[in-house]
C-alpha cells in the first residue's frame, strides 16, 4: 500500500465532504430547484453547493492556488503555484434523473517551469459518493482504489474488450463523427457502454472494469484526474491522432498499450471514411 500524501488527503477530504452533501441531495432529487444553463445541460443547487464546498476546503488547505471549475470558471492564483481543476458533479443529468452514477473529480496541475502555461497533472481524485469509492493517483506513485493498487486490464483482443464512450447530445459534440467511429469499433468489440460520467469511465478503465474509452468535446474538469489515474494504472491516453498531453478533453482515447493501438487504428480508419 502506498503512503497517502498530504496532497491526496486534502483532495479526498474535500471530495468526501462535498460527496456527503450530494448523497443527501440525491435522496431528495425530486425537490431540487433546477435551472437551465444550456441545451440539455442542467445545473442544480446541489452542483453549486458541491463546488462551493470543494472550493472552500481546497482554498483553506492550499492558499494561493488557482482554480479551474465548471461553474465558477477560472480563478487565478499565484502563477508560481499549482492550480486545482474541479468538476463538482460529473454526471449531472444522471443525478437529476435519479440515476446513482455520478462523481466528483479533482486534479492538481503544476505550472510549467518556463512560466508559459500549465504542465503536468501531479495528483487526481475521482470520488463516487453513492458507492463511497475513491480512485486516486499521484504522478510516478501509481493509481489506487482506496488502498488497493489499480491496473488496467490485460485483455489484448478487441473481441473480448468492453469499451466505454460518451454519446453527443443536445448540441454537444459531433454526432456524425461519433456515428462513424461507433460503426467501425462496435462490430469488433464485446460491448460498448455509455454511462454518462467521463471521470468515472476513466477511473473504471484504470480499475480494469472497462478495457477502452473514447469521447470528444469534453472539458478539462471532466478528464484531468482521470487521465492521470489511467496512466498511473499502466494505461495510455491520447487524442484521436495519437498525440499525448497532460490533459485530453477535446478528444480522448484510452486503454492498455495493445488495445489503445488497435482502437486507434480503427478510429483513424473511421475518420477517413
Amino acid at each position: 500500500m502506498a503512503a497517502v500524501s498530504g496532497l491526496i488527503r486534502v483532495m479526498e477530504k474535500a471530495a468526501r465532504k462535498a460527496g456527503g452533501r450530494l448523497r443527501r441531495d440525491f435522496g431528495e432529487v425530486e425537490h431540487l430547484q433546477v435551472s437551465r444553463k444550456g441545451p440539455a445541460d442542467f445545473v442544480s443547487k446541489a452542483d453549486m453547493r458541491s463546488e462551493r464546498t470543494i472550493y472552500d476546503e481546497l482554498l483553506a488547505a492550499r492558499p494561493g492556488w488557482g482554480f479551474v471549475m465548471e461553474e465558477a470558471g477560472v480563478i487565478e492564483g499565484d502563477p508560481d503555484k499549482p492550480r486545482w481543476i474541479v468538476d463538482p458533479l460529473d454526471g449531472t443529468s444522471n443525478f437529476l434523473h435519479g440515476i446513482p452514477h455520478f462523481s466528483i473529480s479533482i486534479a492538481a496541475q503544476e505550472p510549467r517551469l518556463d512560466g508559459k502555461g500549465w504542465g503536468d497533472v501531479v495528483a487526481g481524485v475521482v470520488y463516487q459518493p453513492i458507492t463511497d469509492e475513491t480512485f486516486w493517483a499521484e504522478k510516478s506513485r501509481g493509481a489506487w482504489l482506496h488502498d488497493g493498487r489499480l491496473r488496467v486490464s490485460s485483455r489484448s483482443q478487441l473481441a473480448d474488450a468492453l469499451i466505454a464512450t460518451g454519446i453527443p447530445y443536445g448540441g454537444h459534440g459531433d454526432f456524425s463523427q461519433w456515428t462513424r467511429i461507433f460503426a467501425t469499433i462496435g462490430p469488433q468489440v464485446a460491448g460498448i457502454r455509455r454511462y454518462g460520467a467521463a471521470s468515472l469511465d476513466l477511473a473504471w478503465l484504470a480499475a480494469g472494469r472497462f478495457d477502452g474509452f473514447w469521447e470528444s468535446d469534453l472539458s478539462d474538469w471532466d478528464t484531468a484526474a482521470g487521465c492521470l489515474i489511467v496512466r498511473e494504472a499502466g494505461g495510455f491516453v491520447s487524442d484521436f491522432k495519437g498525440r499525448s498531453a497532460p490533459i485530453h478533453s477535446a478528444q480522448v482515447l484510452a486503454g492498455n498499450d495493445t488495445l489503445h493501438s488497435r482502437l486507434h487504428k480503427l478510429l483513424v480508419s473511421a475518420l477517413k471514411a
